[in-house]
């Protein structure tokens, strides 16, 4: 089962109302929502009842209603007397309980008998109380709130179902014991309330608040305009029809008040519930019992439309009873009062301790050091964080409840540094923005010159005779000229119509030669002049680098054309004749040498034979 109040995060705006209502600190702030914790929660509903954005809802129960009506089982419906406060639009209770009827309910119940049952009980109690005081526990609320933030006050709940219990005990035993249940009231608190007593013969299948009621009555198009009179199912309650105001219930057993024989406090609301347990349980104890209500009275409850107002309410819920009284017959109730005399109306409760631990001074005096509050000026407990002090801010927030930006001095200051620091971010943007323009500007013009260069170089590119390529590490092609799509083929061409200069276009897809290309690539050494057959033609292709094993780039030149072929022969015979120059400069450079040696030999042996002679005279 859904849990019984949540929060919708997408209409949360983190106004705080909800964490400063709730009795149970309940509700943490979650990222940028409110969160409830299901296992604190009191179900008091107040977050419900103070939320303007309407972000927090409590569980419906419209579906389930619907569902026990179809089913095969008698649906009874007891209504809580509080009714007669918010159907203040129905001009009388018998067309009210002929719309329930419209809705398909078998029986319709007033619950003010079984307050009726309950306040008795009340009443023996605090008769043989023996110095013992007690706290009623007819409001769920105020009993989940003791269960789980105040067990040392269980011993003084008063062991006593509610007054829904105690009617349902008698509708089960009065029209069958396999009827459904649901109960018609103004508490959310009520909704998982009656889970404790499943398996009981006090079991509630469903709780419909009112405000789900009118939504059903709209659904189905039921008004009393369209019902007949019809008036409820017995037993019918004496003055139990008073319970939703304050004091009702003891009116109910006529429990007069006055101020100097009082010995009981009732109270109604969240800080004087909060404030009469606080003196119950102090050390100046609090003599009397408590009659205590969560909210200002069931008629000013979660369950209730928002638009009512509470003194027209409670007049309405007095006045409806004195009717009643005109007709009471008290005979017929003591009698219908005694048959259900066997009832059991005891309970027990459940210690359920959600106290949080409280940290220490030393704690405390940290969180309010880190939040800046060092002083007794910088503690100015505004309430706007959802906490009536600083240092209860501190102490919720030690406990995991809180963050620190809850805090409305806090974020201001932060803020401010926010602001200073944004202040000096946006002038440094400033002086980017400026650089950036200028930077824009510059590389807006050397794209401009970059772009003017390209053409040139592409024009350049298409005045050459030879085919040039340019290819990147990948052997894509990164420009080339016309005339190497020309020597491509028709191909090449179709492809350079849609992609100028066959950019990005696979160089191993255009040329079989491709291989020099990535030889070059990763060598780094050029080829120069390299003779590759390309079809039909005999093409002359030089690879040279560009930048080292990333960019080549290629010359081509046909063979076969008219003009290559005279400007290759004429380059070849003129390399034949400079080899033949150097061919016969060498020769000659040899015969020199030759021709030196033997006239240098010759001379030697004219002058030895010229020794010889003139020797031989003597």
């Amino acid at each position: 089962m859904a849990q019984l109040i949540e929060v919708d995060k997408n209409k949360c705006n983190l106004s705080y109302t909800c964490v400063r209502v709730c009795p149970a600190k309940a509700i943490k702030i979650s990222g940028k929502h409110a969160e409830i914790m299901p296992e604190r929660c009191v179900g008091c509903g107040n977050c419900v009842t103070v939320c303007s954005q309407e972000a927090i809802f409590y569980r419906s129960d419209k579906r389930k209603v619907q569902d026990l009506i179809l089913a095969e089982s008698k649906v009874a419906v007891i209504c809580d007397p509080a009714i007669s406060g918010e159907f203040i639009d129905v001009t009388d209770y018998r067309k009210f309980v002929g719309m329930l009827r419209a809705l398909g309910f078998d029986y319709v119940t007033d619950m003010s008998f079984g307050v009726d049952l309950v306040a008795c009980k009340n009443k023996a109690l605090i008769d043989q109380s023996e110095g013992k005081f007690f706290i009623t526990s007819k409001c769920p609320t105020i009993v989940k709130y003791i269960e789980k933030q105040e067990p040392e006050l269980i011993e003084n709940l008063m062991p006593v179902i509610p007054p829904y219990i105690a009617m349902a005990k008698v509708v089960r035993k009065k029209y069958g014991e396999n009827i459904k249940l649901v109960y018609l009231t103004a508490c959310t608190a009520a909704k998982d309330d009656v889970k404790s007593f499943n398996g009981t013969d006090g079991q509630i299948e469903s709780v419909l608040t009112f405000t789900e009621l009118r939504a059903l009555f709209a659904e189905k198009m039921i008004t009393e305009s369209s019902v007949a009179f019809s008036e409820f199912d017995p037993p019918f309650g004496k003055k139990g029809g008073l319970f939703p105001i304050s004091h009702g219930m003891f009116q109910a057993v006529d429990i007069h008040q006055s101020l100097l024989e009082a010995n009981i406090l009732i109270t109604e609301g969240r800080d004087n519930f909060l404030q009469a347990l606080k003196e119950f349980k102090g050390d100046l104890q609090l003599n009397e019992h408590l009659d205590l209500f969560y909210c200002k009275g069931c008629i000013m409850g979660p369950g209730m439309s928002k638009s009512g107002k509470k003194y027209l309410r409670r007049s309405r819920v007095i006045k409806f009873v004195e009717k009643r009284m005109k007709a009471f017959d008290e005979i017929a109730w003591k009698k219908e009062r005694d048959s259900f005399a066997d009832l059991d109306l005891s309970r027990s409760y459940r210690i359920k301790d959600l106290r949080l631990p409280m940290p220490t001074e030393e704690q405390v005096e940290g969180v309010l050091r880190d939040m800046g509050k060092t002083k007794v000026k910088d503690m100015l407990g505004c309430g706007a964080c959802g906490y009536s002090t600083c240092k209860e801010f501190a102490i919720a927030h030690w406990q995991g409840l809180t963050t620190y930006e809850q805090c409305y001095t806090y974020s201001n200051k932060k803020l401010q540094s926010v602001v200073v620091d944004m202040n000096v971010a946006n002038k440094e943007l400033r002086h980017a923005q400026l650089a950036l323009k200028e930077s824009e500007k510059l590389a807006k013009q050397e794209e401009l010159a970059a772009k003017e260069s390209a053409e040139v170089l592409t024009i350049m590119l298409n005045k050459l005779r030879a085919g040039v390529v340019i290819v990147d590490e990948n052997l894509k092609v990164i420009e080339s000229n016309a005339r190497f799509v020309d020597m491509m083929g028709e191909d090449a061409r179709e492809i350079a119509e849609v992609i100028p200069g066959l950019k990005s276009a696979d160089l191993p897809s255009l040329v079989e030669f491709h291989r020099l290309f990535a030889s070059v690539l990763k060598s780094g050494q050029d080829v120069i002049n390299r003779d590759e057959k390309f079809g039909d033609s005999i093409l002359n292709v030089s690879v040279f680098t560009i930048k080292k094993n990333e960019i080549v780039g290629g010359i081509i030149r046909d063979l076969e054309t008219p003009e290559v072929r005279r400007e290759e022969i004429i380059n070849r015979a003129r390399s034949v004749i400079r080899e033949n120059l150097e061919t016969v400069q060498q020769i000659a450079f040899l015969l020199g040498e030759s021709a030196s040696k033997t006239e240098k030999t010759l001379n030697s042996i004219i002058e030895a034979q010229k020794l010889g002679e003139h020797g031989g005279g003597k």
